[in-house]
Formats: structure tokens, sequence, C-alpha cells
């Protein structure tokens, strides 16, 4: 569309990259961190020397 004006290009622009600043800071704070438990348990181990 070689026919819009410039101005209607720049504001499509700042549009668009606020879209895509504003997904990725949803994003950001919509996901969900779940930790996962150690596959070895520290009290499993033992530390006493058999000397």
């Amino acid at each position: 569309m070689p026919q819009m004006a410039p101005i209607s290009w720049i504001t499509l622009y700042v549009f668009f990259n606020l879209l895509f600043i504003l997904s990725c800071i949803i994003n950001f704070y919509n996901f969900e961190y779940t930790a996962k438990t150690p596959l070895i348990n520290k009290k499993s181990i033992s530390m006493n020397w058999k000397w």
C-alpha cells in the first residue's frame, strides 16, 4: 500500500512495537515457576568414614 501517508506507517510501527512489548511483559509476569524436587536426597548420603 504505497499510497498510505508516512505518518500512518509511523503510527502502525509504534502500535505494533507497543503491542509486542506489552505481550512480552504479560508473558514475563504470567509465567509460573514450579521448582522440581532434587533427585538426590542429602539425608540419604552417609558421610561416616569407615577407617
